[in-house]
């Protein structure tokens, strides 16, 4: 992708940090049948390896496992917005200013493996639910389910360990721009309605993994 300096996310810290808080992605592959791409959440480990691993799942059904890719990439995306430029102090002062979008992306290349161990797969489903249930009023788990049950959801799925080889990151916002149009950037966003540490973000703060 396009990658200006002042826009570039050199952290590692803070490209493991936006695919571990930003967990649903974009698979993108390239076999003999083609170029695919297939939305999913991509559960982050940074234990294994230099850049870590991604640990989902697609559905059996899915001919993207019976086809080994040559090459993937995993695209995530964190907080993105339009920006007016009527929220730039600059409009008011000379007029010299256009609308943009601001975002945070980052870009994993590496391979691939499918998984049908049963056990790998139950495994993998438990902590996927635990991640996403844990901000559940009452979490639902797996074991709350018929043990047959499960087993045969995951009969039904192939699992996906993604080695990351290198990262890409960008954040896109106004970090080039005076400490002014950066406030009244996220004023507006918060405005908007936009949560105070993802506004700050979008108005150029450094990405962090707090909330």
């Amino acid at each position: 992708m396009y990658l200006p300096r002042h826009f570039q996310m050199t952290s590692l810290e803070a490209q493991h940090a936006l695919m571990a808080r930003y967990p649903f992605a974009t698979l993108v592959t390239v076999s003999s049948a083609g170029l695919d791409a297939n939305p999913l959440p991509l559960l982050f480990n940074a234990q294994r390896g230099h850049h870590g691993v991604l640990e989902g799942h697609i559905a059996r059904a899915n001919p993207l496992w019976k086809t080994p890719p040559t090459q993937a990439m995993a695209l995530f995306h964190g907080p993105d917005s339009y920006i007016t430029p009527s929220w730039y102090p600059a409009k008011r002062e000379h007029g010299r200013v256009v609308p943009t979008w601001h975002y945070l992306s980052v870009q994993a290349h590496g391979t691939l493996r499918f998984i049908e161990g049963p056990d790998w797969l139950r495994s993998h489903v438990a902590e996927l639910t635990d991640r996403f249930e844990c901000e559940q009023t009452t979490p639902w788990s797996i074991n709350d389910a018929p043990a047959d049950y499960i087993d045969g959801m995951c009969r039904a799925i192939v699992g996906i360990e993604f080695h990351i080889e290198r990262l890409t990151g960008k954040h896109k916002a106004a970090q080039h721009k005076d400490e002014a149009t950066r406030r009244a950037v996220c004023d507006a966003l918060k405005e908007k309605g936009m949560v105070e540490q993802e506004a700050a973000w979008l108005s150029g703060a450094l990405f962090t993994r707090s909330r």
